[in-house]
């Protein structure tokens, strides 16, 4: 059997995503549970610029020891009118001491913890309309105000 084509990535944009306060609802089924309300942002890329809309959340579970899994779900404007709807699923994880200080609000290096999603974007704009056939993943970072997430375009 042959070996299909590997799979190749473009860079589509960053979003700076602007939250508000936690809300923590402790324990639930699946593990420790909580919310993070979104409040707004940037979108930057080549192609693409505008801003996230002042609703959506993260809701995030701690699955176990030092694993959150992460479900975000929210909307961004382009400058030229397309609403894009978001959906983000993945994890984040890594030594609890670093993601101590992600707790705590402390600036943390990106690359001392593993924040990775399947991003889905969704719009009715007929200018964005590939993006409703195209796979994303994106790579996030927690920062001390905000999260910063590129996102990626998968060929």
């Amino acid at each position: 059997m042959s070996r299909l084509p590997e799979p190749t990535l473009t860079f589509f944009c960053t979003l700076e995503v602007e939250l508000t306060k936690p809300i923590a609802f402790g324990q639930g089924r699946e593990g420790v549970k909580r919310t993070i309300p979104i409040k707004g942002g940037r979108v930057t890329g080549p192609n693409v610029s505008g801003h996230i809309h002042d609703h959506g959340a993260d809701w995030q579970t701690l699955l176990h020891g030092d694993v959150i899994g992460i479900d975000a779900r929210y909307v961004f404007e382009t400058d030229d009118g397309a609403l894009i709807e978001m959906r983000d699923t993945g994890f984040r994880h890594g030594p609890p001491e670093v993601l101590a200080k992600l707790a705590a609000g402390e600036n943390v290096p990106s690359e001392s913890y593993y924040m990775r999603t399947a991003t889905r974007l969704e719009t009715a704009h007929p200018d964005y309309a590939w993006i409703n056939k195209t796979q994303f993943v994106s790579t996030g970072a927690r920062l001390p105000d905000r999260v910063q997430i590129d996102i990626y375009a998968v060929g």
